[in-house]
């Protein structure tokens, strides 16, 4: 039986950006940064403070399997991620407003202001190859 998930992944085009970006801009944990002797880099992070042992792993497009990812593949995927086609997934936050300041103040862009919705406050960012992000402010957490 499945008991929880333990790691996703999010594309990137670059994993040295993407660690700067999530770790220096976002504040997320390093988890794992690990560079096999095959080339493939294995690269995770978390939110600070993530309790389950969820990760998130930062996948360069096309580097899983390059033999089987056809160059057309991968620009394909690269196109729609720049795009914006393909979401990251959401975020947690106790304090949208605030949160929204001091990520909007390191450079992080956002997409909307937040704003109230009938599930809490919302907003929505991205990193820089155009993963969507919802950051929410649950209604129930003050």
């Amino acid at each position: 039986m499945i008991q929880k998930m333990s790691h996703t992944v999010v594309y990137v085009l670059d994993q040295d950006v993407a660690k700067d970006f999530y770790v220096a801009k976002l504040g997320f944990d390093l988890k794992v940064d690990f560079t096999a002797p095959n080339g493939f880099r294995w690269l995770t992070v978390a939110p600070k403070g993530q309790a389950d042992n969820f990760e998130i792993a930062l996948i360069k497009v096309g580097s899983a399997n390059p033999e089987q990812n056809l160059a057309e593949d991968r620009e394909a995927v690269a196109r729609l991620l720049q795009k914006g086609m393909l979401s990251g997934g959401a975020f947690q936050t106790a304090d949208c407003r605030k949160t929204f300041d001091e990520l909007k103040a390191k450079g992080v862009e956002f997409l909307s202001e937040p704003k109230d919705e009938f599930y809490g406050v919302n907003t929505v960012l991205k990193d820089p190859f155009g993963n969507r992000f919802s950051m929410t402010q649950p209604k129930n957490n003050g």
